[in-house]
C-alpha cells in the first residue's frame, strides 16, 4: 500500500454543548481535535493506511494534545514541527439542528501558517505515494510556499496529488484572494474534490456540468463532486459514476467531507495505478466513502465519529 501524506492545518475545534444556537449564545464547549488535513490523516490511519502529517503546531498544551491524538491513531509525526512564535489554531463551532455549522477562527497567525519551505525539503516521497492538501493554508504566509515545495517535490518523484479546497472564507482577506489561490494550485492536482456549496465559487461558472468539466486542467484526472446528504459524483475524462447517498440522522457534519476524501484516498492507495481505475471500481470506492462519511455525521466530532471499516461495510450491506 502507498504512503499517504497530508499537509496543512491542525487545530482545536470547540464543539458547542447545545445545538440550534448562535455562537454568541453557546454556554459551553467541548475540545476536540480538528483541521481538515489532520482529519484526513487520522481517517487514513484509522482505516489502516500508512499516514503521515506535515504541519507546525504551537509549543503549547493544545499542540501537545494534537500530537498525542495523531500518534494515538498511528499517524507518523516525523514532519510535525513545533514553534514558540505562534499558538496552535483554535476554531469555535456552532451547530444547527440539521448538523450544519458556523465557525469563528483564532489564527492571526497560528503556528501552521509559519511552516516554511526549507522545513519540508527532502521528504522521501516515492512513486505512487499520495499527497493531500486543502486551501486554508494557501493564504499568503510561509506555509503557502511550504505547500508548493512539497507538491513540486512529490510530482517530480511520481506521487499522486489530491486537493480538497474546503473553502473557509472567514480566514481570507477577501473572496478574490481565496479564488486566486485555489485556481493557482488546482492544475497541480491529480484528484480534486469539490462540494456543491463551493463549485460555483471556485470555478465562476453557474452551470453545474460546465463547472465540473472546467476543473479538468493540466494534471487533473479525477474529480469528486460531493453533495452532502444527496451523495456524490465521481468524474474522469472517460466516465462518471454517482451515488445517491445514505439516509442517516445527522447530528454533526463537522469533518464529514474530510472523512469522505480520507477514506477515498485510503482506497486509492490500494490500487496499482490511478490511471487504471475502472468504472466498476470507481463505483465501489464511491459507495464506501459515501457510507463512511454518512456514519461520521451520526456522532459528534470530526475524529471521534470515525467508523471502522467493518462498521462501514456492515452499514452498506444493510442498505442494499
Amino acid at each position: 500500500m502507498s504512503e499517504i501524506y497530508s499537509i496543512g492545518e491542525a487545530l482545536i475545534d470547540f464543539i458547542p454543548s447545545v445545538t440550534d444556537s448562535d455562537l454568541k449564545d453557546v454556554p459551553s464547549f467541548k475540545r476536540v481535535m480538528g483541521g481538515a488535513p489532520a482529519n484526513v490523516a487520522m481517517t487514513v490511519s484509522k482505516l489502516g493506511g500508512n499516514s503521515h502529517f506535515i504541519s507546525k503546531l504551537g509549543r503549547d498544551a493544545f499542540g501537545d494534545h494534537i500530537t498525542e491524538q495523531l500518534e494515538q491513531y498511528g499517524v507518523d509525526t516525523t514532519y510535525l514541527l513545533k514553534t514558540d512564535e505562534a499558538n496552535t489554531g483554535l476554531a469555535f463551532v456552532s451547530l444547527k439542528k440539521d448538523g450544519q455549522r458556523d465557525f469563528s477562527f483564532y489564527r492571526k497567525p497560528s503556528a501552521d501558517m509559519l511552516l516554511n519551505e526549507t522545513e519540508v525539503k527532502d521528504i522521501p516521497f516515492q512513486k505512487g505515494d499520495l499527497i493531500h492538501f486543502c486551501s486554508v493554508d494557501l493564504i499568503e504566509a510561509p506555509v503557502k510556499y511550504a505547500h508548493k515545495q512539497v507538491i513540486e517535490d512529490a510530482i517530480r518523484r511520481g506521487a499522486i496529488i489530491s486537493f480538497d479546497p474546503n473553502v473557509r472564507l472567514p480566514l481570507w482577506p477577501d473572496e478574490a484572494s481565496c479564488q486566486e489561490a485555489i485556481q493557482s494550485f488546482l492544475p497541480l492536482a491529480d484528484i480534486v474534490k469539490v462540494s456543491d456549496e463551493e463549485l460555483t465559487f471556485i470555478t465562476g461558472i453557474e452551470d453545474e456540468q460546465a463547472a465540473l468539466q472546467s476543473l479538468f486542467k493540466d494534471r487533473v484526472k479525477l474529480v469528486i463532486y460531493t453533495k452532502g446528504k444527496d451523495g456524490a459524483v465521481l468524474l474522469t475524462q472517460d466516465f462518471s459514476v454517482s451515488h445517491h447517498g445514505f439516509k442517516v440522522e445527522a447530528i454533526d457534519t463537522t469533518g464529514a467531507g474530510d472523512a469522505f476524501i480520507g477514506s477515498f484516498l485510503y482506497q486509492i492507495a490500494t490500487l496499482e495505478l490511478l490511471s487504471e481505475l475502472t468504472k466498476e471500481t470507481a463505483r465501489d470506492l464511491l459507495t464506501f466513502s459515501n457510507a463512511f462519511a454518512a456514519l461520521t455525521t451520526t456522532k459528534h466530532g470530526a475524529v471521534e465519529s470515525l467508523p471502522t471499516i467493518e462498521a462501514t461495510k456492515t452499514f452498506v450491506s444493510e442498505q442494499n
